[in-house]
C-alpha cells in the first residue's frame, strides 16, 4: 500500500507505574542511552489521560515490536490491563513524527513515502471500518467506496479522510489510498476495522500522511508507515479504547523510551514483558 501507514532498563517492582517511580528513574544515568535534554524530560502525559496505547520496537530500524494497552491504575500510575501483542512498523522502521512531543529531538525523522512510521506522542483520532457500525468507545466513521485519505502532499486536503461525492473527484484524483480496501482493485481488507493516528495534524506538505492502526496483511508483514495488528487483536484494543479517557499512541524504540521517562509515559519493562495484573 502507498500509505505512510506500515525500555527502559531499571526494572519496576509492579506493572502499574507510579509517576514518582518514574521520576527516580529519570534521575538516574541509564548505561548506553544519552541523558535527555530539558524538553525532552518536559511531561507530556497529564493525569487527564486515562489510556495508552504503547508499542514498543527494538530498534529505529525494526519493523517489529510488541503492542501493549495501559490504563491508569487508583494510584495514578499505570498498568497494563491485557497481555502483549505482536505488531509490524513500517518497512523502514520508525522516525520522529509531528504529533504531542516536542520537534527537533535527535533521531531519524518521518516524511511522506519514506516508508517510516511515526515515532512520538500522538492524540487517537476516529475509529473507522467497513461496518455500518462497530463496537468501540471511539467516534466511529462508516466507510464507502467514496471515502478516501489524500496523500498528495500539494492537495489543501492533504492527510485528511474526505468523501469524493463532498469534495469532488477532481479532489481525489492522484490519492493512492482508497479507504474501501476491502474492495477492487485492492481487496486486501486492511481497513475492515482501524483508526486514525494523530500524526501530522496540521497536514504539513510531505511530512507524512494517513496513518493508521489497521489490520496486517500477515504475520510479520510490515506495513508502509501505519502499525499492523492482527484483526483479533484490533477489535479487541477498539473495544478498550473510549474517547472520554483521552486516549494517546505512543510509539518508540526501546531505547528512545528508557530515555524519556520524564514524558510521564508508562514503561515497557513490566508491560511489556510480564503477565499483565488482573
Amino acid at each position: 500500500m502507498r500509505n505512510d501507514g506500515a525500555s527502559g532498563e531499571r526494572r519496576p517492582r509492579r506493572a502499574a507505574v507510579s509517576l514518582a517511580a518514574v521520576h527516580l528513574a529519570a534521575a538516574g544515568v541509564i548505561a548506553g542511552i544519552a541523558p535527555a535534554t530539558a524538553a525532552e524530560v518536559a511531561p507530556i502525559v497529564d493525569g487527564t489521560v486515562r489510556q495508552v496505547v504503547l508499542v514498543v520496537t527494538p530498534s529505529w530500524e525494526a519493523t517489529t515490536g510488541r503492542l501493549a494497552w495501559c490504563d491508569r491504575g487508583v494510584d495514578g500510575g499505570w498498568r497494563r490491563v491485557a497481555d502483549p501483542v505482536a505488531i509490524t512498523v513500517g518497512r523502514a522502521g520508525c522516525g520522529w513524527g509531528i504529533g504531542l512531543h516536542p520537534a527537533a529531538i535527535p533521531g531519524p525523522g518521518k516524511s511522506e513515502g519514506d516508508g517510516r512510521s511515526p515515532a512520538g506522542v500522538f492524540a487517537i483520532g476516529t475509529a473507522f471500518g467497513a461496518a455500518p457500525s462497530l463496537d468501540t468507545g471511539l467516534p466511529y466513521r462508516p466507510l464507502d467506496a467514496d471515502d478516501w485519505c489524500i496523500d498528495v502532499a500539494r492537495s489543501p486536503l492533504y492527510n485528511r479522510i474526505v468523501s469524493s461525492r463532498d469534495v469532488g473527484n477532481a479532489a481525489v484524483t492522484g490519492s493512492m489510498e482508497p479507504m474501501r480496501r476491502d474492495l477492487p482493485p485492492t481487496a486486501d481488507g486492511q481497513y475492515a476495522v482501524g483508526f486514525a493516528i494523530g500524526h501530522n495534524p496540521r497536514g504539513l506538505a510531505g511530512m507524512g500522511s494517513c496513518i493508521f492502526a489497521h489490520i496486517v496483511a500477515g504475520p510479520g508483514v510490515p506495513t508502509s508507515g501505519c502499525t499492523g495488528l492482527a484483526d483479533d487483536d484490533l477489535r479487541r484494543l477498539l473495544r478498550w479504547l473510549r474517547g472520554e479517557a483521552r486516549p494517546l499512541f505512543v510509539l518508540l524504540p526501546e531505547s528512545e523510551l528508557g530515555r524519556l521517562t520524564g514524558w510521564g509515559l508508562p514503561m515497557a519493562d513490566d508491560l511489556i514483558t510480564e503477565p499483565a495484573s488482573r
